[in-house]
């Protein structure tokens, strides 16, 4: 088979395959005219609004704390950071799609239907990672570990600490990214529609945090979920180098459930007890306070349908690997002679290899008369 040779031809500007090419290259350059309108004072009002954190407010110190603290709100112009941030999105899946996955896929040599599982594997491992390291960090500064009941205790919680509300808008811009990276990946037809609400549901539950300021428990549950998927995506990457590797795929399998469990546990504990026994049960949009009935069982209902769906998925998941995975392991079992005593039986079984009579055996008394005659 003859070598085909590199195309040196360029596609032309702004065409379908050149935007899928240099699309990272056009998303920095988009990114860099926010950066560069910081250094002008006519367009830095404009530019701080994307690139900076908005809405924050400055707590004067008190007794308990000794030093002022600036803490943030959210408003609508944060949809703008959220922009910003996914162009970020963008460029960093890029960087690690082209000096990290496609050198590794090289290597490996991986059919096309593995090609695109690894890079999904391997954009979706890094991310788990860095998102609960981050969320960790968070846990344990402000103390989430060691005093469970700040989950409600407080509530509404519309005022953030930098790290928490940079949080939120990084996952938004990450999943907001997702959207185009189904073009820029050509990802196939049928695999768009689990896609979207794969993303939605992501969108959905952290919006649904962030607005309902419900963000210390969505934190916890984040750093949850994360940490979860990111063992079955690590574990998919091991897989796909090594396919008799499956201690990563059981281990995940116990903790997928236990964190579905913990899940349910500590959004009933926080919403269904611990918000439903505070004194302030008013509708305040001005406060951000919506610690009513109504909402209360509205975020529990979505969290129950969303954990019941991702049982369902999962249990699925796993019949069908099981089902796989004893078809692969099923021998194909040969049928073993009958014994019976005797002479032809003892003869049968030393013409014969494994039960089975070869070709090299004894002839039958009818086939020796048919050779004499």
């Amino acid at each position: 088979m003859a070598i085909r040779k590199k195309s040196t031809k360029s596609p032309p500007v702004l065409s379908h395959e050149f935007i899928l090419q240099n699309h990272a290259d056009i998303v920095s350059c988009v990114a860099m005219v926010f950066l560069l309108g910081l250094m002008f004072e006519i367009t830095a009002k404009a530019s701080i609004i994307f690139v900076t954190l908005q809405y924050n407010v400055t707590l004067p110190a008190t007794e308990q704390a000794t030093e002022s603290a600036s803490l943030y709100y959210y408003g609508i112009k944060d949809l703008a950071t959220v922009f910003f941030y996914m162009l970020v999105a963008i460029i960093i899946h890029a960087i690690i799609q082209e000096y990290v996955l496609d050198k590794i896929n090289r290597r490996m040599h991986f059919s096309k239907t593995k090609h695109s599982k690894f890079n999904e594997s391997g954009q979706l491992s890094a991310f788990y990672l860095f998102s609960c390291i981050w969320g960790t960090f968070i846990l344990i500064s402000e103390n989430y570990i060691s005093d469970p009941t700040i989950l409600w205790r407080a509530y509404p919680h519309n005022l953030m600490t930098f790290q928490m509300k940079f949080f939120y808008i990084a996952q938004l811009a990450y999943w907001f990214h997702a959207f185009p990276e189904l073009y820029f990946q050509k990802t196939k037809k049928e695999d768009i529609p689990r896609q979207l609400v794969y993303i939605g549901l992501y969108l959905f539950h952290i919006a649904g945090a962030y607005l309902l300021n419900l963000n210390h428990l969505g934190l916890v549950l984040l750093v949850l979920h994360y940490f979860v998927e990111f063992l079955f995506h690590i574990s998919r990457l091991f897989y796909f180098s090594d396919e008799k590797y499956q201690k990563g795929f059981s281990l995940w399998a116990v903790l997928f459930v236990l964190g579905r469990l913990l899940t349910l546990i500590l959004s009933v504990l926080t919403v269904g007890f611990g918000l439903a026994r505070a004194e302030n049960q008013k509708l305040d949009f001005s406060a951000g306070n919506f610690n009513v009935l109504a909402v209360r069982i509205a975020v529990l209902a979505s969290i129950c349908i969303t954990q019941a769906f991702m049982m369902w998925k999962f249990i699925n998941f796993q019949l069908r690997r099981w089902r796989e995975h004893s078809t692969f392991q099923a021998p194909a079992v040969k049928k073993k002679p009958t014994v019976t005593k005797g002479r032809s039986s003892r003869k049968g079984t030393e013409n014969g290899v494994n039960g089975t009579v070869t070709s090299n055996g004894a002839d039958s008394p009818r086939n020796r008369k048919e050779k004499s005659s």
